[in-house]
């Protein structure tokens, strides 16, 4: 299809898409079982097509099964417990005004969904620690990127995420994306025996969802287009 061919797309392709990003959400709450090799190889398979900068595809991914899983858990989970953040790339300074808003509705959802009161903070974090013990996940994916192509690297590694994320909902698994895994960088790049020059973007820990789970009971909002976008004619 050239440039400046005008015809839509097909129709099923778009449902498609969007069935999936509407059904997406981010799990925390899994069955042990593990899943096969094939399909999480399917969907690693599907997710190498993300477009990258220059077509650099920055993205190695790291990933456990078995009692490789249990190691890094139970390894990542005492590290968690007494050590400092040390992200390779920095966090937010500060949340402010709607972006503040937006993370405050998704952790009262969450806590609400698991029985947490408002204001109990050895509860949330408790709830919290759950991330370094990959909410009971039979796998873990862990994203880095060279560090020499620098922000872009980790730009082109989001989008590798999103279609990694994407792919494993198409086939019938569920996931969540974190931040936390990546507060801890230093720890990984020894733990896996990573070259300095890799740096940890984000982890994702994946497998069969626990749909009774009541951390998988609610659903995160979006803005509508009118408060994302500007136009410009």
């Amino acid at each position: 299809m050239s440039t400046t061919d005008t015809r839509a797309p097909a129709t099923g392709d778009t449902e498609s898409l969007a069935r999936l990003l509407d059904g997406r959400w981010s799990c925390r709450g899994f069955r042990p079982s593990p899943v096969p090799r094939e399909r999480i190889t399917r969907v690693l398979d599907i997710a190498r097509q993300a477009p990258s900068w220059c077509n650099t595809q920055p993205w190695h991914v790291l990933i456990t099964e078995g009692e490789g899983t249990e190691r890094f858990r139970a390894a990542l989970s005492a590290h968690a417990a007494t050590a400092e953040l040390t992200p390779d790339f920095p966090f937010p300074e500060s949340y402010s005004g709607e972006y503040l808003r937006r993370r405050r509705e998704c952790g009262f959802q969450l806590y609400d969904s698991v029985g947490i009161a408002k204001g109990d903070r050895e509860a949330s974090a408790l709830q919290a620690a759950k991330n370094f013990e990959l909410f009971g996940a039979p796998h873990a994916a862990i994203i880095t990127t060279e560090a020499e192509l620098g922000v872009y690297g980790a730009v082109d590694c989001g989008v590798y995420l999103e279609t990694f994320l994407l792919a494993a909902q198409s086939l019938g698994l569920g996931a969540i994306p974190q931040a936390a895994l990546g507060a801890y960088a230093p720890f990984i790049r020894e733990f896996f025996g990573l070259p300095e020059n890799r740096l940890v973007v984000c982890g994702v820990s994946f497998g069969w969802p626990d749909r009774d789970h009541p951390a998988n009971g609610f659903r995160t909002t979006r803005v509508g287009v009118e408060e994302t976008v500007t136009w410009v004619g």
